[in-house]
């Protein structure tokens, strides 16, 4: 296993059941691996973060990290995804609390932890990216089944 962090390791980054399940090699190409590492930099100074605020260690776990153009687009997502660069990854940190205090938690820090941008998404999970949008507008989002809202937003 190689780890690219102290607590995240390559395996994590690019596990993906849909990929598994339809026998797509999800591996990170070796022009990208800069990417996943920076990616994963930037995780562990969430995992800082929240666990400075919780006065413990909070782990966070990586539901979705790495996708491959094939595995992206099975999940529904577009071809513009920072996932395909290896600079996302969608997270959730249950022994911090539910992605809403995630995301909460999170988004006033962002300049400081390196998150390009934030997405709480569905009421389930964060999505963290190392890279900003080109719309500043988009830095900070809520995307429910309502749309999609600036800033982080209760939708329950």
């Amino acid at each position: 296993m190689t780890q690219l962090t102290p607590h995240f390791s390559l395996d994590e980054f690019t596990a993906s059941d849909i990929a598994k399940r339809l026998g797509i090699d999800n591996s990170v190409p070796v022009e990208l691996m800069v990417n996943a590492q920076q990616t994963c930099r930037m995780l562990e100074s969430v995992r800082a973060h929240l666990s400075r605020l919780a006065g413990r260690d909070i782990p966070i776990n990586i539901s979705s990290g790495y996708r491959c153009p094939a595995v992206n687009i099975a999940v529904g997502s577009n071809l513009g995804s920072d996932h395909i660069k290896a600079l996302a990854a969608d997270i959730k940190a249950p022994e911090f609390g539910t992605a809403l205090a995630v995301s909460q938690a999170l988004a006033p820090v962002l300049h400081i932890i390196g998150i390009g941008q934030l997405i709480y998404e569905f009421d389930s999970w964060t999505h963290v990216s190392a890279r900003e949008p080109v719309n500043e507008i988009n830095r900070i989002i809520t995307i429910s089944h309502a749309g999609t809202q600036v800033g982080v937003v209760e939708t329950a």
